[in-house]
């Protein structure tokens, strides 16, 4: 069943008169209860101030009309004011049971009663009245409140539908801006007045649509210098088979040929299988805790490329006793193999690798790197130097981050150094 779908303006409005309304309750219930007893001492100091005016005829000195006064002497004789039964409907005797202390109050018929006490030459004078005091002054408080509270809620409803207008059209706005992600015609033409958190995001969305399209372009570029890649050894063997199909060549002589554009084919395609193990690792979020000696590695991976360039001086240089790092074998040979297969296509004389404060640094005096295209040489199939593009560096880049290491590259005075370390974020 399809839940009804409950708009923003109609929840802020909610959220608007919960508010008033905790405040409405605040004010009009709470608060009063809460000075109660600073009303409560006010009307003890109100009680006190007549009773130094009090003598034996007290309907004499009958100051507040709505204050009863009793004059008990020590014989227990009561005096008392002639409105006391209009205050209270008790006899002398059970009001005199109910005072207990110098002053306070007591609840007797289900009304609160104040009083307040003074002694005079064995003399108990008692000025008495009922909660309407009290009373008086919570209404008067709440008339005084309940226009303002009405008011401040009609202003906060204003001034709450006002901005979630305005909140709405820049929702409404992100949401087409995110419908139109994949549009290249869309032109975005609303304008942020503020810089709130919704530009911020307005932002973002737009540097997505953009990483989306580069993505795209990418990916384009990757599926076409592929194919390339694929295409040139394949019309070559084709050729080649063609040829021996015509008579032109005898299978003999073409087979050293065929043999080597399928060593080519067959070593991309293992690039890329390995290019897509990496993605589908990481994708799993494995950690990898085993420990490697680099050098048995390197020494290995030197020995097969010293074959392709044996013209070039390879020194290895261990600074550092520690040649140990974070990975597996199969991981760190994929990493040397495929910077040693990069380096002996430009090398000019000399490769050197070096092993020193944890780091591995990788030499050759080839060409220098454009530093326009320095950023981009381990992107999958991105043009480098000379316009060579494949997976090598793109695979290297991938594997070091997967055992928590980074790889940079730096031009020298002549020729290039790549500098492998641990990554900064890594634990």
């Amino acid at each position: 069943m399809k839940e009804k779908q409950v708009t923003l303006f109609s929840q802020l409005i909610s959220i608007a008169l919960l508010v008033c309304t905790i405040a409405f309750i605040s004010l009009a219930f709470i608060l009063p209860k809460s000075l109660l007893p600073i009303y409560e001492k006010s009307l003890y100091q109100y009680l006190k101030q007549p009773l130094s005016f009090v003598e034996s005829d007290i309907n004499d000195n009958i100051i507040e009309t709505d204050i009863a006064y009793l004059y008990v002497v020590s014989t227990n004789d009561i005096v008392y004011s002639d409105n006391l039964s209009s205050i209270i409907k008790a006899s002398p005797r059970q009001i005199l049971l109910n005072i207990k202390d110098e002053y306070g109050k007591f609840r007797y018929l289900g009304r609160t009663y104040y009083y307040n006490t003074s002694y005079n030459n064995d003399v108990k004078k008692i000025s008495i009245t009922d909660d309407k005091y009290i009373n008086n002054i919570r209404e008067d408080m709440l008339y005084r409140i309940f226009p303002v509270i009405i008011i401040c809620v009609l202003l906060i409803l204003i001034l709450i539908v006002w901005w979630s207008q305005h909140l709405i059209k820049k929702v409404e706005h992100l949401k087409e801006k995110v419908d139109n992600l994949d549009n290249d015609d869309y032109v975005d033409k609303y304008q942020f007045k503020v810089d709130d958190e919704l530009k911020s995001l307005s932002n973002a969305i737009d540097d997505m649509r953009l990483t989306l399209k580069q993505q795209e372009e990418y990916k384009s570029q990757m599926y076409q210098n592929i194919s390339h890649d694929f295409k040139t050894p394949l019309t070559v063997i084709k050729s080649y088979l063609e040829a021996i199909d015509d008579g032109m060549l005898e299978s003999s002589d073409a087979k050293d040929v065929i043999k080597e554009q399928v060593n080519k084919l067959e070593q991309k395609v293992h690039s890329l299988l390995y290019l897509n193990k990496i993605d589908y690792i990481k994708n799993l979020n494995n950690s990898y805790n085993e420990k490697i000696d680099i050098s048995q590695i390197l020494n290995e991976s030197i020995a097969k490329f010293k074959i392709q360039r044996p013209d070039v001086v390879w020194k290895v240089k261990i600074e550092d006793k520690k040649t140990i790092f974070d990975g597996t074998y199969d991981m760190w040979e994929a990493i040397i193999d495929n910077i040693l297969n990069n380096f002996v296509r430009y090398a000019d004389k000399m490769i050197n690798v070096t092993i020193k404060n944890d780091k591995i640094i990788f030499f050759n005096d080839g060409p220098n790197i454009d530093e326009k295209i320095v950023n981009d040489i381990f992107t999958p199939y991105k043009k480098g130097i000379k316009g060579q593009f494949g997976l090598g560096l793109s695979i290297v880049k991938k594997t070091v981050a997967l055992v928590g290491y980074e790889v940079s590259v730096k031009n020298a005075k002549k020729g290039v150094n790549f500098i492998i370390k641990k990554a900064k974020d890594s634990h």
